[in-house]
């Protein structure tokens, strides 16, 4: 199978030389500097005009390793609810990105919740435009591509578990890297406020913390359920700390500071 662009032209460039030049501006790499060794990261999934260099920041200084998991949202309601991929590759601009068909196998027999579908895949935003980053900044990479619809938190626990446990076991190097953006179209002092709360449980690896806050505080992070299973993931990975290398919202490129999105970048380690 291959998954044909979805956003290319509108959430980043379609000219193969344009993007490559914006995926270098965003990430700004100090070739001088050692890259991170990451267990995972959170990064916002906008258009690249809104949200590339927070992506960047993060994405730029840590060491990217062959094989990595993406885990984003299924914001459209058709397909299922932990939709998986496991053959193929995803085009974009830069050319075609390899599913990881071996890895995808493993997580599937960890998890009966995931589910083959192409459908919750083929319009997606929060999967692909990470590709473009990953293709400028570590050409051979193979990866697997996971959507979650689900917010409930039983079924990311699952999810989570499952993802610990495959890369845990994992003699390789797995990167986790996880898209939410933060909370939306509210004006920036609340949008502010709410995002710090959510960070703050995002640094403290609380994945209870962050899926009660978000629903209590009325925070619409788009990704929760990502970022609650990728910090449950961590426990199994022996995570230990958490830093937040960037934070925006969209009045910062708009200049509209009446309805904003929150964009964080985050590094695990």
């Amino acid at each position: 199978m291959l998954r044909l662009p979805a956003v290319a032209g509108q959430f980043y460039p379609a000219n193969t030389q344009e993007l490559i030049k914006l995926v270098r501006q965003c990430a700004q790499q100090d070739l001088h500097k050692n890259k991170a060794r990451a267990k995972a990261c959170l990064v916002p999934h906008a258009g690249y005009v809104y949200s590339g260099r927070v992506a960047g920041a993060v994405i730029g200084q840590i060491e990217i390793p062959k094989k990595i998991l993406v885990l984003g949202v299924r914001h459209f309601p058709r397909g299922e609810n932990a939709a998986i991929l496991s053959e193929g590759a995803w085009k974009t601009p830069l050319g075609d990105a390899q599913i990881d068909s071996q890895l995808a196998e493993k997580l599937k027999e960890k998890c009966v919740l995931f589910k083959e579908d192409a459908v919750a895949h083929a319009q997606e935003h929060s999967l692909e435009v990470q590709l473009p980053f990953l293709q400028v900044l570590r050409p051979d990479f193979t990866f697997v591509p996971i959507a979650l619809g689900t917010i409930r938190f039983e079924e990311l626990q699952a999810i989570g578990e499952a993802i610990g446990h495959t890369l845990s076991e994992s003699q390789e190097d797995i990167l986790l890297l996880t898209t939410s953006d933060l909370n939306h179209y509210e004006d920036e002092t609340t949008t502010r406020q709410k995002d710090a709360k959510a960070i703050a449980q995002l640094e403290a690896m609380d994945p209870r913390g962050l899926y009660d806050v978000c629903r209590a505080e009325a925070i619409s992070m788009c990704g929760l359920g990502p970022a609650v299973a990728m910090l449950i993931a961590l426990q199994s990975l022996q995570a230990t700390r958490a830093e937040t290398v960037q934070h925006a919202t969209s009045a910062a490129v708009s200049g509209d500071h009446r309805r904003v999105v929150g964009y964080a970048g985050m590094i695990f380690y």
